[in-house]
Protein backbone atom coordinates (compact mmCIF):
# COMPACT_ATOMS: atom_id res chain seq x y z
CA UNK A 1 0.00 0.00 0.00
CA UNK A 2 1.12 3.63 0.06
CA UNK A 3 0.07 7.06 0.87
CA UNK A 4 0.54 10.14 -1.21
CA UNK A 5 -0.89 13.46 -1.32
CA UNK A 6 -0.85 16.76 -3.24
CA UNK A 7 -2.23 20.52 -2.01
CA UNK A 8 -3.08 22.83 -4.08
CA UNK A 9 -3.06 26.63 -2.70
CA UNK A 10 -2.79 30.25 -3.40
CA UNK A 11 0.64 30.16 -2.60
CA UNK A 12 2.01 27.27 -4.16
CA UNK A 13 1.67 23.29 -4.28
CA UNK A 14 2.77 20.82 -1.72
CA UNK A 15 3.53 17.10 -3.13
CA UNK A 16 4.26 14.25 -0.15
CA UNK A 17 4.90 10.13 -0.50
CA UNK A 18 5.67 7.08 0.85
CA UNK A 19 7.72 4.93 -0.56
CA UNK A 20 6.73 0.98 0.94
CA UNK A 21 5.24 -1.18 -1.17
CA UNK A 22 4.56 -4.62 0.09
CA UNK A 23 3.69 -7.46 -1.26
CA UNK A 24 3.04 -9.50 2.28
CA UNK A 25 4.45 -9.13 5.67
CA UNK A 26 8.03 -10.71 5.12
CA UNK A 27 8.10 -8.79 1.11
CA UNK A 28 8.24 -5.54 1.91
CA UNK A 29 10.61 -2.67 -0.38
CA UNK A 30 11.31 0.71 -0.73
CA UNK A 31 10.32 2.12 -3.89
CA UNK A 32 9.23 6.32 -4.84
CA UNK A 33 6.56 6.99 -5.94
CA UNK A 34 7.33 10.80 -6.91
CA UNK A 35 8.79 11.88 -9.91
CA UNK A 36 9.26 15.63 -11.20
CA UNK A 37 9.72 16.62 -14.32
CA UNK A 38 10.94 20.60 -14.66
CA UNK A 39 12.24 22.74 -17.88
CA UNK A 40 12.76 26.12 -15.77
CA UNK A 41 11.08 29.02 -16.47
CA UNK A 42 8.50 26.89 -19.06
CA UNK A 43 7.01 24.43 -16.58
CA UNK A 44 7.06 22.14 -13.28
CA UNK A 45 4.97 19.22 -12.89
CA UNK A 46 5.27 16.16 -10.20
CA UNK A 47 3.40 12.68 -10.24
CA UNK A 48 2.53 11.08 -7.19
CA UNK A 49 1.07 6.95 -8.28
CA UNK A 50 -0.26 4.50 -5.82
CA UNK A 51 -1.56 0.51 -7.01
CA UNK A 52 0.54 -2.05 -8.86
CA UNK A 53 3.90 -1.36 -9.01
CA UNK A 54 4.94 -2.84 -12.23
CA UNK A 55 1.55 -0.71 -13.89
CA UNK A 56 2.37 2.22 -12.32
CA UNK A 57 6.33 2.18 -13.37
CA UNK A 58 5.16 1.30 -16.83
CA UNK A 59 3.01 4.37 -17.15
CA UNK A 60 5.99 6.50 -15.85
CA UNK A 61 8.42 5.09 -18.53
CA UNK A 62 5.56 5.36 -21.49
CA UNK A 63 4.54 9.00 -20.34
CA UNK A 64 8.41 10.46 -21.29
CA UNK A 65 7.44 9.62 -25.32
CA UNK A 66 3.39 9.31 -24.91
CA UNK A 67 1.87 11.81 -27.69
CA UNK A 68 -1.43 12.68 -28.54
CA UNK A 69 -2.44 14.33 -32.25
CA UNK A 70 -2.77 17.70 -32.14
CA UNK A 71 -6.45 18.63 -33.69
CA UNK A 72 -5.05 22.35 -34.63
CA UNK A 73 -2.50 20.64 -36.51
CA UNK A 74 0.09 21.33 -35.42
CA UNK A 75 2.88 18.97 -33.91
CA UNK A 76 2.18 15.90 -31.44
CA UNK A 77 1.46 17.46 -27.90
CA UNK A 78 3.41 15.62 -25.13
CA UNK A 79 4.06 16.42 -21.59
CA UNK A 80 7.40 18.81 -22.82
CA UNK A 81 5.16 21.10 -25.23
CA UNK A 82 1.89 20.68 -23.96
CA UNK A 83 0.59 24.38 -23.48
CA UNK A 84 -1.61 23.44 -20.70
CA UNK A 85 -1.60 21.46 -17.73
CA UNK A 86 -5.01 19.92 -19.10
CA UNK A 87 -3.33 18.90 -22.11
CA UNK A 88 -0.59 17.35 -19.79
CA UNK A 89 -2.97 15.14 -17.69
CA UNK A 90 -4.90 14.39 -21.19
CA UNK A 91 -1.41 12.59 -22.02
CA UNK A 92 -1.14 10.97 -19.13
CA UNK A 93 -4.55 9.38 -19.27
CA UNK A 94 -2.86 8.36 -22.74
CA UNK A 95 -0.37 6.84 -21.18
CA UNK A 96 -2.68 4.99 -18.61
CA UNK A 97 -4.66 3.54 -21.02
CA UNK A 98 -1.47 2.59 -23.51
CA UNK A 99 -0.28 0.78 -20.76
CA UNK A 100 -3.67 -1.04 -20.06
CA UNK A 101 -3.93 -2.02 -24.20
CA UNK A 102 -0.66 -4.08 -23.34
CA UNK A 103 -1.10 -5.08 -20.34
CA UNK A 104 -4.92 -5.46 -19.08
CA UNK A 105 -6.12 -9.09 -20.40
CA UNK A 106 -2.55 -10.69 -19.33
CA UNK A 107 -3.18 -9.05 -16.09
CA UNK A 108 -6.88 -10.34 -15.81
CA UNK A 109 -6.00 -13.58 -17.21
CA UNK A 110 -3.65 -13.94 -13.86
CA UNK A 111 -6.18 -12.20 -11.93
CA UNK A 112 -4.47 -9.61 -10.95
CA UNK A 113 -6.10 -6.12 -11.22
CA UNK A 114 -5.09 -3.17 -13.57
CA UNK A 115 -5.24 -1.12 -9.55
CA UNK A 116 -3.59 2.26 -10.37
CA UNK A 117 -4.53 5.99 -8.83
CA UNK A 118 -2.23 9.29 -9.42
CA UNK A 119 -1.80 12.80 -8.95
CA UNK A 120 -0.07 14.97 -11.35
CA UNK A 121 -0.05 18.78 -10.69
CA UNK A 122 2.03 21.69 -11.68
CA UNK A 123 2.19 24.87 -13.79
CA UNK A 124 3.11 25.88 -17.19
CA UNK A 125 4.14 29.05 -18.63
CA UNK A 126 1.28 31.52 -19.29
CA UNK A 127 -1.53 29.68 -16.92
CA UNK A 128 -2.08 29.26 -13.19
CA UNK A 129 -0.91 26.00 -11.00
CA UNK A 130 -3.70 22.76 -11.68
CA UNK A 131 -3.81 19.59 -9.72
CA UNK A 132 -5.73 16.92 -11.15
CA UNK A 133 -5.95 13.06 -9.78
CA UNK A 134 -6.46 10.25 -12.78
CA UNK A 135 -7.92 6.75 -12.67
CA UNK A 136 -6.93 3.42 -14.12
CA UNK A 137 -9.87 4.32 -17.24
CA UNK A 138 -7.09 7.55 -18.23
CA UNK A 139 -10.02 9.60 -17.14
CA UNK A 140 -9.65 12.51 -14.43
CA UNK A 141 -11.17 15.26 -12.10
CA UNK A 142 -9.38 18.67 -11.04
CA UNK A 143 -8.90 20.16 -7.90
CA UNK A 144 -10.78 23.16 -7.24
CA UNK A 145 -10.95 26.28 -4.08
CA UNK A 146 -13.43 23.77 -2.21
CA UNK A 147 -11.56 20.57 -2.59
CA UNK A 148 -7.78 22.08 -2.87
CA UNK A 149 -5.83 18.11 -2.27
CA UNK A 150 -5.96 15.28 -3.60
CA UNK A 151 -5.10 11.85 -1.46
CA UNK A 152 -4.15 8.65 -2.71
CA UNK A 153 -3.58 5.09 -1.67
CA UNK A 154 -4.18 4.36 2.41
CA UNK A 155 -6.00 8.07 2.73
CA UNK A 156 -8.54 8.15 5.39
CA UNK A 157 -5.80 7.88 8.78
CA UNK A 158 -4.52 11.41 7.01
CA UNK A 159 -7.64 12.50 5.89
CA UNK A 160 -9.07 14.69 8.99
CA UNK A 161 -6.28 17.21 9.85
CA UNK A 162 -6.16 18.06 6.17
CA UNK A 163 -9.92 18.83 6.28
CA UNK A 164 -9.19 21.01 9.18
CA UNK A 165 -6.67 23.15 8.39
CA UNK A 166 -6.22 23.77 4.43
CA UNK A 167 -7.96 26.24 2.37
CA UNK A 168 -6.73 27.76 -0.71
CA UNK A 169 -5.27 30.58 1.47
CA UNK A 170 -3.32 28.44 3.78
CA UNK A 171 0.53 29.69 3.39
CA UNK A 172 2.67 27.36 2.09
CA UNK A 173 5.19 26.18 4.62
CA UNK A 174 1.78 25.43 6.89
CA UNK A 175 0.40 23.06 4.29
CA UNK A 176 4.02 21.65 4.38
CA UNK A 177 3.50 21.52 8.02
CA UNK A 178 0.33 19.47 7.62
CA UNK A 179 0.93 17.01 5.19
CA UNK A 180 3.46 15.99 6.98
CA UNK A 181 1.13 15.80 9.99
CA UNK A 182 -1.08 13.83 7.82
CA UNK A 183 1.51 11.04 7.05
CA UNK A 184 2.39 10.60 10.27
CA UNK A 185 -1.05 9.99 11.18
CA UNK A 186 -1.14 7.60 8.63
CA UNK A 187 2.09 6.21 9.50
CA UNK A 188 1.21 5.36 13.00
CA UNK A 189 -2.17 3.26 11.76
CA UNK A 190 -1.08 1.22 8.56
CA UNK A 191 2.02 -0.56 8.61
CA UNK A 192 1.60 -0.70 4.74
CA UNK A 193 2.70 2.70 4.55
CA UNK A 194 6.56 3.41 5.88
CA UNK A 195 9.37 5.67 5.73
CA UNK A 196 11.03 7.61 3.86
CA UNK A 197 9.32 10.01 2.15
CA UNK A 198 9.96 12.68 -0.40
CA UNK A 199 8.35 16.00 0.07
CA UNK A 200 8.33 18.36 -3.09
CA UNK A 201 7.03 22.08 -2.05
CA UNK A 202 6.65 24.78 -4.87
CA UNK A 203 6.12 28.13 -5.06
CA UNK A 204 3.76 29.82 -7.27
CA UNK A 205 5.01 31.32 -10.80
CA UNK A 206 8.10 30.19 -9.88
CA UNK A 207 8.10 26.96 -13.05
CA UNK A 208 11.03 25.45 -10.65
CA UNK A 209 11.30 24.33 -7.67
CA UNK A 210 14.77 23.37 -5.12
CA UNK A 211 12.68 22.52 -2.38
CA UNK A 212 13.32 18.59 -2.15
CA UNK A 213 13.84 16.53 0.35
CA UNK A 214 13.87 12.62 1.09
CA UNK A 215 12.93 12.08 5.03
CA UNK A 216 14.16 9.29 7.00
CA UNK A 217 13.27 8.05 10.32
CA UNK A 218 16.59 10.29 11.62
CA UNK A 219 15.78 13.50 9.82
CA UNK A 220 15.02 16.33 12.91
CA UNK A 221 12.36 17.74 11.88
CA UNK A 222 9.77 15.01 11.13
CA UNK A 223 10.70 13.64 14.10
CA UNK A 224 9.89 16.71 15.69
CA UNK A 225 6.32 17.07 14.21
CA UNK A 226 5.88 13.53 14.97
CA UNK A 227 6.46 14.02 19.07
CA UNK A 228 4.79 16.71 19.02
CA UNK A 229 1.99 16.05 17.31
CA UNK A 230 1.30 12.88 19.80
CA UNK A 231 2.43 15.02 22.64
CA UNK A 232 -0.46 17.82 21.93
CA UNK A 233 -3.34 15.46 20.82
CA UNK A 234 -2.85 13.42 24.06
CA UNK A 235 -2.62 17.00 26.04
CA UNK A 236 -5.90 18.30 24.11
CA UNK A 237 -7.58 14.93 25.05
CA UNK A 238 -6.69 15.25 28.68
CA UNK A 239 -8.18 18.76 28.65
CA UNK A 240 -11.46 17.63 27.83
CA UNK A 241 -14.14 16.58 30.50
CA UNK A 242 -15.02 13.44 31.36
CA UNK A 243 -18.60 12.32 31.01
CA UNK A 244 -20.74 11.91 34.31
CA UNK A 245 -23.06 9.28 34.88
CA UNK A 246 -23.88 9.87 39.04
CA UNK A 247 -25.75 13.35 37.98
CA UNK A 248 -22.30 15.46 39.17
CA UNK A 249 -22.39 18.73 38.94
CA UNK A 250 -21.48 19.62 35.31
CA UNK A 251 -22.01 22.38 32.52
CA UNK A 252 -22.10 19.49 30.14
CA UNK A 253 -24.35 16.14 30.56
CA UNK A 254 -24.12 13.41 28.96
CA UNK A 255 -27.09 12.06 30.18
CA UNK A 256 -30.30 14.28 28.84
CA UNK A 257 -34.09 13.73 28.90
CA UNK A 258 -35.37 13.78 25.52
CA UNK A 259 -38.28 12.47 24.30
CA UNK A 260 -37.22 12.29 20.65
CA UNK A 261 -34.12 10.34 21.96
CA UNK A 262 -34.38 7.86 25.01
CA UNK A 263 -31.99 5.18 25.81
CA UNK A 264 -31.47 2.15 24.29
CA UNK A 265 -33.92 -0.50 25.55
CA UNK A 266 -32.75 -3.68 27.17
CA UNK A 267 -34.25 -6.67 26.79
CA UNK A 268 -34.47 -8.82 30.32
CA UNK A 269 -36.27 -11.97 29.71
CA UNK A 270 -36.99 -14.00 26.66
CA UNK A 271 -40.67 -12.36 26.53
CA UNK A 272 -40.40 -8.96 25.46
CA UNK A 273 -39.71 -8.16 22.18
CA UNK A 274 -37.80 -4.58 20.99
CA UNK A 275 -41.56 -3.31 19.66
Amino acid sequence: MTYCVAVKLKAGMVFLSDSRTNAGLDQISTFRKMIVYEKPGDRFMCLLSAGNLSVTQSVREILQIEQLDDHEGGEPINIWNARSMFDAARVLGSAVRHVWQRDGEALKRAGVDFNITMIFGGQIRGEGMRLFQVYAAGNFIEATAETPFFQIGESKYGKPVLDRVINPDTPLDEAAKCALVSMDSTLKSNLSVGLPLDMVVYEADTLQTDRIVCIDENNPYFRMVRSSWGQRLREVFDSIEHPTWDGSPTQVPLVCENERTRPLKKITNPRERLI
